[in-house]
């Protein structure tokens, strides 16, 4: 039997889409490795300058490794680099989102082909399992209609659209059967669910809650904007992962202008001190870098991190996009004071992690999800790793932790 090893770039949705493929693939088996491959599906990644080269390099060396594979290219990147790439023969074939679950046709096919699809496609399939995973990422929607000035994504997924309701809830029916229990709802744009079928993301939520086998939810990146007062009113429930992360991607009203972002601090700071008072563990993005950051705005921004009530930071140095409002914008921010600052921002919210984990009352629920030097591995309610010591194997199995020691890199615990 042939097979095809998919190799996947960039973010859940992207890792969703390859899920969708996996499902789709008519005679071919999933390979271990890009040696034993007939075909490697490379699900691309194009959020920045790069994760392009990324996705080049890649290509350029599982060539040399597998000559005889023929090499296909999908995902972001398809839409922005994928001609490039075609007419330059480092790829057998392209195909765009729209594409994906057409992907066993493309498997046999001899001739070179491009076939970019449209920004308009949503998903029918149901995926019912996840390869190698405890938890089960579900895609609910795609696209996106904010135009953050450094973000090349709208121009590559399209505008937001939602899955149908009826079908995502049906997936989740059929993964709760086969074990999963707990659901990380993802997309482009998670909390503009629902706004293109007179629904929302807290309706769906309520929902997905009553089907049997679900334990917990959690939510992809959220915009402040998004909490809306429907939303927080299932802030308690027992379903909820007690963690939220949403993107503000600066704190300097001034930055945040700048990015073309719909979020002030003012609010945002309210928002969050909400959110904490119900015991939530909160995280966040953010651009260091970003042209226009002075010293006044970064310094602006620190002490402003320090009145948030934040526990895990996704922060990233700025890197340039071509075909972004941003891309041309001056002044440019040396990449060695990005990195210092970066460091900075990064350490302060490490210290705050440690902080609130050191607070926590109660047992954690932690679904086990690996093993690592004799010690198994999980996340916690609050999306902290946990280590355990255990005799016997407990991947994929929820425990409570009732006693446990919170060190720097994660906690510690026995069962």
């Amino acid at each position: 039997m042939k097979k095809v090893y998919f190799k996947t770039f960039g973010c859940r949705t992207n890792q969703f889409d390859t899920q969708v493929m996996i499902s789709r693939l008519g005679a071919y088996t999933v390979a271990k490795s890009e040696e034993e491959a007939d075909v490697i599906v490379v699900n691309s990644c194009t959020v920045t300058n790069g994760a392009d080269s990324g996705v080049r390099g890649y290509i350029n060396q599982v060539g040399r490794r597998n000559s005889r594979a023929r090499v296909l290219l999908t995902g972001c990147g398809a839409h922005t680099k994928g001609e490039s790439l075609f007419e330059s023969g480092k790829v057998h074939g392209v195909f765009g989102h729209s594409e994906k679950e057409k992907i066993a046709t493309f498997l046999d096919r001899d001739e070179h082909f491009y076939q970019i699809g449209d920004l308009e496609h949503v998903d029918t399939t149901v995926v019912e399992q996840f390869v190698g995973k405890s938890r089960a990422f579900v895609k609910i929607q795609e696209g996106c209609d904010f135009r953050c000035s450094y973000c090349i994504i709208p121009y590559v997924r399209g505008r937001a659209r939602s899955l149908d309701e009826n079908q995502i809830l049906e997936q989740i029916r059929r993964l709760a059967a086969n074990g999963f229990g707990e659901f990380i709802l993802t997309g482009t744009n998670v909390g503009s669910y629902g706004i293109d079928r007179g629904s929302s993301i807290a309706r769906l939520l309520k929902r997905m809650s009553l089907i049997r086998g679900v334990r917990r939810i959690r939510i992809g990146s959220l915009e402040p904007i998004q909490i809306t007062g429907e939303f927080k009113e299932l802030l308690d429930e027992p379903w909820m992962a007690k963690h939220l992360h949403i993107a503000l991607q600066h704190t300097s009203d001034k930055m945040l202008e700048i990015m073309n972002r719909r979020n002030c601090f003012a609010s945002d700071l309210e928002l969050f001190e909400e959110l904490a008072s119900h015991g939530y563990a909160l995280g966040t993005d953010f651009i260091v870098g970003h042209p226009g950051e002075d010293e006044a705005a970064w310094d602006e921004a620190l002490s402003r991190i320090d009145k948030l009530p934040l526990t895990h930071i996704h922060a990233f140095t700025y890197s340039k996009r071509d075909g972004t409002p941003s891309s041309t914008m001056k002044p440019e921010i040396p990449g060695n004071i990005a990195k210092t600052r970066h460091k900075e921002l990064t350490q302060i919210i490490k210290k705050k992690n440690l902080a609130f984990r050191r607070n926590v009352h109660g047992p954690l629920e932690v679904l086990i999800e690996s093993e690592k030097a004799g010690r198994q591995i999980g996340l916690d309610q609050y999306f902290n790793k946990v280590a355990i010591d255990s005799e016997r194997d407990l991947k994929g199995e929820w425990i409570q932790v009732e006693s446990f020691e919170a060190a720097e890199e994660m906690s510690y615990g026995t069962y």
